[in-house]
């Protein structure tokens, strides 16, 4: 049972309805024309949800984090999953857009080697910090199962998003194997390492342990053990008046009523849909000849809304890291809001009409920037294994 402080707080953020982006006047919009945003939010659940076939246990976790640390899972054995998700940088990296196989180094660190083919990966690494949510939202049932990942919600479920690293070439796959057969490969490997036969047939009680979907599977159960939903926020949402300041309170206020709220909702802050917003080209663009441009979900330069929680950890932001700091973010959308476009690839006719009309003052940034910092959870596994079964340097080639 809720406090009853908490349910009148619940009752009062429910009575507000954003008219618009920009919470325009009800005299400047006729009510039936405008948008019209559930804005209740909630603390994150104490309890996650898995898959009906992919029960955690301890024995799968320590398996799926043993995993996450070892190289052996790259072509070229040299680089991990945690290699671009580290906990030392909340489970992702200070890294515009990442930096894949065939390279060393840690974060902004981070460098290919000499010589190199493999291109650079488009996108900025997203943290796997409370990735156990993804799709949850306000007063609806979480699916595992169709839990949306990626920035173009290419895959659904933390089982498929764990594979997916592993066959993409300037990620982890490197050149040496396609992609269809890489996973085998990897597979192959594990069942020649004694420790892993072990560790796979006490997680799974099955003729034959070692497949790509228990892989999959390992990695996930350890992905969801890494969540932060108790942060000062979410304390404030279950009745602590005091979790947070009165300035940050204003900024809360300040969130809602700008228009951050039509897009960033629910208990995670993101309404996990695919969004046009016109984000400039990373500038490194020219210079690492990625191509063509990042066109995101559908070639559609849509990308999907990511969590606003731990983005104390997570800078550069945006899909390709081209903003270094949340001022810089806010200042973005106030561009967009005066009618300024920052990418000549997208035409301001294609921008989401959610995001036109934000406008912002220098106080409420700072209003808004403190508020965010009350969604920051420092409490998540920042523990790492002193070893992995396959002897390779744990992580791999970060130092």
């Amino acid at each position: 049972m809720l406090p009853s402080t908490h349910l009148r707080y619940l009752l009062l953020i429910g009575l507000f309805v954003v008219v618009g982006c920009g919470g325009p006047k009800p005299k400047e919009v006729a009510i039936e024309d405008a948008i019209q945003v559930d804005t209740i939010f909630t603390a994150l659940p104490l309890e996650i949800v898995e898959p009906r076939d992919n029960p955690s246990n301890s024995a799968k976790e320590k398996l799926g984090k043993l995993l996450f640390y070892d190289p052996i899972l790259s072509g070229d054995k040299d680089i991990s999953c945690a290699t671009c998700h580290h906990p030392d940088m909340g489970y992702a990296e200070f890294l515009d857009i990442s930096i894949g196989t065939n390279a060393s180094g840690l974060g902004s660190d981070r460098k290919f080697n000499t010589p190199n083919e493999i291109p650079f990966v488009k996108r900025n690494a997203q943290t796997i910090l409370n990735t156990a949510f993804n799709g949850i939202q306000r007063n609806q049932t979480l699916s595992a199962e169709n839990a949306p990942m990626f920035w173009d919600d290419r895959v659904q479920s933390l089982e498929n998003q764990a594979l997916e690293p592993i066959k993409a070439l300037e990620e982890m796959r490197g050149l040496h194997f396609s992609e269809t057969e890489i996973l085998h490969v990897v597979v192959d490997r594990l069942r020649e390492i004694p420790e892993y036969k072990e560790l796979f047939s006490v997680a799974f009680d099955e003729e034959e342990p070692i497949t790509e979907i228990n892989l999959g599977k390992a990695i996930a159960a350890f992905e969801r053990t890494l969540v932060t939903n108790n942060s000062r926020f979410d304390k404030f949402m279950r009745g602590d008046k005091n979790a947070i300041s009165l300035l940050e309170k204003d900024g809360f206020e300040q969130f809602k009523k700008v228009g951050c709220v039509n897009c960033h909702n629910g208990p995670m802050f993101s309404d996990f849909k695919m969004h046009v917003l016109g984000v400039p080209e990373n500038k490194k663009l020219p210079q690492m000849d990625l191509g063509s441009a990042d066109q995101g979900n559908k070639d559609s330069f849509a990308f999907r809304t990511p969590s606003l929680r731990n983005l104390r950890f997570t800078a550069p932001y945006m899909h390709n890291g081209s903003f270094m700091d949340l001022k810089r973010v806010l200042e973005f959308y106030e561009d967009i809001a005066n009618g300024k476009t920052r990418n000549p690839n997208i035409p301001k006719s294609k921008f989401d009409p959610l995001v036109s009309e934000l406008n912002l003052t220098v106080k409420e940034m700072g209003q808004i920037i403190s508020f965010l910092n009350t969604l920051n959870d420092t409490n998540f596994d920042k523990t790492i294994p002193e070893s992995v079964p396959s002897g390779l340097p744990v992580g791999g080639n970060i130092h």
